[in-house]
């Protein structure tokens, strides 16, 4: 699958350009191109921060996900809307919005300036042709039971 990339940020061609950390890395890291550091405080709005650069996928068979990184997801910096989606026909500047879920008083997150602090992971997308009907076609085992109805045990 071929997906174009143009750097933005000149320091991504010494930091790294997106790309797996391991052989089976799921997903490529993402820098933080901040022009300083950057304090993350807890209970503060989410901050908008570069990845310093654009992409095409121009395929609607594809898109990209933003997740955190899981190390610093446990240590509170998470997403402002939790995962970020990049629609396949979207070439402007990848832009992850982070902000630190932990308790107000404790400690803020420090961001510095070409830290990996998210990744990328793209991902197939199927597009149904919805058919409209008043019944559907088969049961199931599960019917409309939700949130919970299949138990916590066993």
């Amino acid at each position: 699958m071929r997906v174009e990339l143009k750097v933005l940020d000149v320091r991504l061609h010494a930091w790294g350009l997106p790309r797996e950390q391991s052989a089976m890395a799921a997903a490529v890291d993402l820098h933080a191109c901040l022009e300083s550091p950057l304090e993350v405080l807890p209970g503060a709005a989410p901050v908008l921060i570069s990845a310093g650069f654009a992409l095409h996928m121009g395929d609607a068979g594809m898109a990209a996900l933003v997740l955190p990184r899981s190390g610093l997801g446990h240590k509170g910096l998470v997403l402002g809307n939790l995962v970020g989606l990049i629609d396949p026909d979207y070439t402007g500047p990848i832009m992850v919005s982070a902000w630190n879920r932990n308790a107000p008083g404790t400690a803020p997150i420090l961001l510095s300036p070409g830290d990996r602090f998210a990744q990328m992971i793209f991902v197939p997308v199927l597009r149904p042709d919805f058919a409209l009907v008043e019944a559907f076609s088969q049961d199931s085992a599960r019917g409309a039971g939700g949130f919970g109805s299949t138990g916590s045990k066993g």
